[in-house]
């Protein structure tokens, strides 16, 4: 067991955005935080996403759908943060535990070709991108 601070991010799916700041927290923190996602109702890991993370350069490997019980048997989280409204609402309280709302909006319900899907997903990255930074820069100081 280790003492790194464990986030959770949470959405409906577990399909698109959380796994997005999943892969992005661990590409930023490395060793420092446990990274990890759940859904209210998950599905499957959106391809779009692994696709946006690979464009980038940021490890998709290992990414898949699981319910907040599964992470939760896994040991406790320091954190959640809920990266869709829904989630938000739904979201389960485990006490001692934080929980903060981050909520962007979902690339998977963009209508159009691939090139517009593409880059709605582009777009939630680089916004989950930017939020993630600046919530590490201020967890640091």
């Amino acid at each position: 067991m280790t003492d790194r601070p464990r986030i959770m991010f949470l959405c409906t799916a577990n399909s698109a955005r959380s796994q997005l700041a999943e892969a992005i927290l661990r590409d930023r923190a490395g060793d420092e935080m446990t990274a990890c996602s759940a859904g209210t109702h998950p599905a499957t890991v959106h391809p779009l996403a692994i696709k946006v993370l690979e464009e980038v350069g940021i490890n998709a490997d290992g990414l898949r759908s699981t319910t907040v019980e599964e992470v939760l048997a896994e040991g406790p989280v320091t954190l959640t943060i809920a990266v869709c409204a829904a989630a938000s609402e739904k979201c389960p309280v485990v006490a001692g535990e934080q929980v903060q709302a981050w909520p962007f909006d979902d690339p998977a319900s963009c209508q159009g070709d691939e090139e517009a899907r593409r880059q709605a997903f582009r777009t939630a990255r680089d916004q989950i991108a930017q939020k993630i930074d600046r919530w590490l820069a201020s967890e640091r100081s």
